[in-house]
């Protein structure tokens, strides 16, 4: 079983992918990772961050494994049907959203973290801004 690693400035994460879940849209993440980008805080969707992936030529993606309500460290791979492409990790309570109204992301993984230490990290986004972050795959 593989999953990713999330270093997110001097804190890493791991974060266990779901395979049999969301098949094409891990495959999707293997092609592009590793990722170097930055987690903003989200501004419509609750306690979360994410990271803007839309440089990136995804394939077409079916919804699969999806959810408007993902829990705290639920990873969320959203291939832009009505917005941006982007991945979602949700801090706390979320509801995902953008002016486009609520979208479905793609649960394509979950970190292994504490409540606390991802809710620290939300309001660190939200008080300090952008956070370097680095996405590899963990064999």
């Amino acid at each position: 079983m593989s999953s990713l690693e999330f270093e997110i400035e001097e804190r890493t994460f791991t974060a266990e992918l779901h395979e049999d879940e969301a098949p094409e849209s891990v495959a999707a993440m293997r092609e592009f990772l590793p990722l170097e980008s930055e987690l903003m805080h989200v501004r419509w969707s609750g306690h979360a961050t994410w990271i803007n992936i839309d440089e990136i030529e995804l394939p077409e993606l079916p919804r699969e494994n999806h959810t408007v309500y993902p829990s705290y460290g639920d990873i969320l791979l959203y291939p832009g049907y009505r917005n941006e492409q982007e991945i979602l990790v949700p801090c706390g309570s979320t509801c995902f959203k953008s002016p486009a109204g609520e979208l479905a992301g793609n649960h394509v993984a979950t970190l292994d973290a504490e409540r606390e230490e991802l809710r620290e990290m939300e309001q660190e986004t939200l008080r300090t801004g952008m956070k370097e972050v680095i996405i590899r795959l963990e064999e």
